[in-house]
């Protein structure tokens, strides 16, 4: 019994903060009756995959419960998962776009990592939000799709984030300046010039930035038939009842489902 309570005690003092077990495979949102779509837009459908092999953030089901209520403004359907066969087969048949939501570790089998390849070949978008970037590091495809993969962080503490003044759509409505609390990832390489970088970090407003003058924290690109959309930012349960948060992620939903018209430049597979 002793021994049972310090592993227990291990696992929940591991990673940078608390930590939940994933839900079960089966552990499967059922589907949501579709919201009217609003006068003028197109509806369409998400998945959300929550699955984590690592470090599980708290702020998941905050997460899908945000892009659940602006599936509802917005006119699109939200389904979430953390069950990986989703992915695999025709599972992302019918949605427009897959988000996954603070992914972590090796999620994916060498099937459901052929079928999200198949899937965004197809022209399918996919949305990456925080922690995943910190996933399936030895599946050079999906380290292309995200743009750059984590490599550490400080503490969560209030820093300024600057917007692309040219981003637009493709970031969200936000101000020239957006100062927020989050905890900011460095990454292994700067994405820029493999993907548009909408939004840049800066590492005077806070300590611990690894990244120097140029430190993107959101972008996109068009990726080996398909459209990636990923932003850093979303550790904190409190991101997603901001409504610039919201706003941001928004965008990036609207454009990895081909929504609106916006584009992002090709950049090559890997």
């Amino acid at each position: 019994m002793a021994a049972a309570l310090a592993a227990l005690l291990a696992l929940t003092l591991a990673g940078c903060g608390e930590d939940r077990p994933s839900p079960g495979p089966g552990r499967t949102a059922p589907p949501q009756a579709s919201a009217p779509a609003a006068t003028g837009q197109v509806p369409f459908r998400v998945l959300v995959f929550t699955r984590t092999a690592g470090f599980r953030h708290r702020s998941i089901q905050d997460g899908v419960a945000a892009l659940r209520r602006l599936g509802g403004q917005h006119g699109f359907e939200v389904d979430d998962t953390a069950d990986a066969t989703r992915i695999g087969g025709q599972g992302l048949a019918g949605y427009q776009a897959v988000v996954f939501l603070s992914t972590t570790g090796d999620i994916l089998d060498a099937g459901q990592q052929a079928a999200l390849e198949r899937y965004v070949r197809a022209g399918g978008g996919w949305v990456g939000v925080h922690a995943a970037a910190d996933a399936e590091y030895a599946w050079p495809w999906y380290g292309g799709l995200v743009g750059a993969w984590f490599r550490r962080h400080p503490a969560v503490q209030r820093a300024a984030v600057l917007p692309d003044p040219g981003a637009g759509a493709l970031a969200g409505a936000l101000p020239p300046r957006w100062e927020r609390t989050d905890e900011w990832y460095d990454f292994k390489a700067n994405p820029r010039g493999r993907a548009r970088v909408l939004a840049t970090l800066d590492e005077s407003t806070y300590s611990g930035g690894a990244m120097g003058g140029d430190h993107p924290i959101a972008w996109c690109h068009e990726y080996d038939g398909g459209r990636a959309w990923y932003t850093a930012m979303g550790h904190t349960a409190e991101s997603f009842q901001e409504p610039l948060f919201q706003d941001h992620l928004l965008a990036g939903v609207r454009y990895a489902a081909g929504v609106g018209g916006a584009r992002c430049g090709p950049v090559p597979s890997g």
